[in-house]
């Protein structure tokens, strides 16, 4: 193994222990992208192998976010997600039989605009949660002017 294939494992895995439930689906949804740009690019250059690679991962991804959907708590939303991943899976697989990038890039596009919506829910999240995480002292502070950094 090189040493930088090490690095980003260990700089992922220390990533994925301190994310947050958003962090986390934002990272399953960068690895699908990632792996459907590769994908694309080994269609592009006739890698028929790491075509088909790079598309099984992405599947397995997309099967790994959609095992977490809670249809109890999650109701219509989590239904609708569901549909959502089986129509991006569908795609994908048609896409790696008729070896058609068109598809390809368009489930690319439909999973970034999806991973652009949990990135503003993560920070309508982050603006909710931070007036609460200052103490009630350093609030008192700020309001008078006297908080010093």
């Amino acid at each position: 193994m090189n040493k930088r294939w090490d690095a980003g494992r260990i700089y992922q895995s220390s990533a994925i222990q301190g994310a947050t439930p958003i962090e986390l689906v934002i990272l399953l949804y960068d690895a699908v992208i990632q792996d459907l740009g590769r994908a694309l690019a080994a269609m592009r250059s006739g890698e028929i192998e790491r075509r088909t690679t790079e598309v099984g991962h992405a599947l397995l991804v997309l099967q790994q976010l959609q095992g977490t959907l809670d249809f109890e708590r999650g109701g219509s939303a989590a239904r609708q997600f569901e549909q959502f991943y089986n129509l991006v899976r569908a795609k994908l697989l048609e896409a790696q039989m008729r070896g058609s990038p068109e598809l390809l890039r368009e489930q690319l596009c439909y999973l970034s605009e999806v991973r652009e919506c949990w990135i503003q829910s993560q920070s309508r999240s982050q603006a909710q949660a931070s007036p609460a995480s200052v103490p009630d002292a350093a609030k008192q502070e700020i309001k008078r002017g006297e908080w010093r950094a």
